[in-house]
């Protein structure tokens, strides 16, 4: 276990808050002091002997010049939840912490924003770029000079070659593959196993097998987002 020098609020107190916990716990220089959550979800004090607080306050115990946060809730509404808190979390004046797993290889000019958090085994190579509010799961391959832009959320063993782009919100599921120079539109559902060595034009669809085709189904119908 590191030595804990920063101090952090997780947002969330679900299953992946509690793993966000548990990595930051044994993983990083953060000792996390409280969840918080919005007041209506609150069910217990509690979690793993740290006090669960009120998102909507939580500014008035732990100072924004102090702590720093990390928003852990998943891709619920096509990440909207997330980047919602996350906008939330910085108009209160918090820094948002990122995870990088001390088993994950990153290439030293790769870039990773904030409020990221990147599992055991994702291979990031050269001048990639990360951004912020992304979820990295285990196992995922990140070639050369890619762009996995804002809010997205890449679940495990998918492979980006080099010189794509992940537009943002978009989410990417099991075994998923992109063929080199592939662009995804924002708001892309690429499915478990889906594969294209082609850019896809149309924002927001759902996307699956191999070569990848249109299910006809809107993502933000697949989410429940209304539009």
């Amino acid at each position: 276990m590191q030595n804990k020098f920063k101090k952090l609020i997780i947002v969330g107190a679900g299953e992946f808050a509690e793993i966000a916990y548990e990595y930051f716990r044994y993983d990083s220089e953060y000792e996390v002091v409280a969840f918080a959550v919005e007041s209506k979800f609150i069910s217990r004090e509690i979690l793993f002997d740290i006090p669960i607080i009120a998102f909507e306050t939580m500014q008035e115990k732990y100072s924004p010049k102090e702590y720093e946060v990390f928003v852990a809730i998943t891709y619920v509404k096509l990440n909207r939840v997330r980047t919602r808190l996350y906008q939330e979390v910085k108009n209160k004046g918090y820094s948002c912490a990122s995870y990088i797993s001390s088993r994950a290889f990153v290439w030293h000019n790769a870039i990773i924003g904030e409020n990221t958090f990147i599992f055991e085994n994702n291979t990031i190579q050269y001048h990639t770029k990360i951004g912020n509010n992304v979820v990295l799961w285990s196992g995922n391959h990140i070639g050369h000079r890619s762009v996995i832009e804002d809010n997205c959320w890449l679940t495990s063993h998918v492979v980006v070659s080099g010189f794509c782009k992940v537009g943002k919100n978009s989410f990417l599921g099991v075994n998923a593959t992109l063929g080199d120079n592939v662009a995804l539109p924002e708001d892309t559902v690429f499915g478990a196993g889906a594969l294209t060595v082609k850019s896809l034009q149309d924002a927001g669809y759902v996307y699956v097998g191999s070569p990848a085709h249109k299910t006809g189904k809107t993502s933000y119908q697949q989410f429940g987002i209304e539009q």
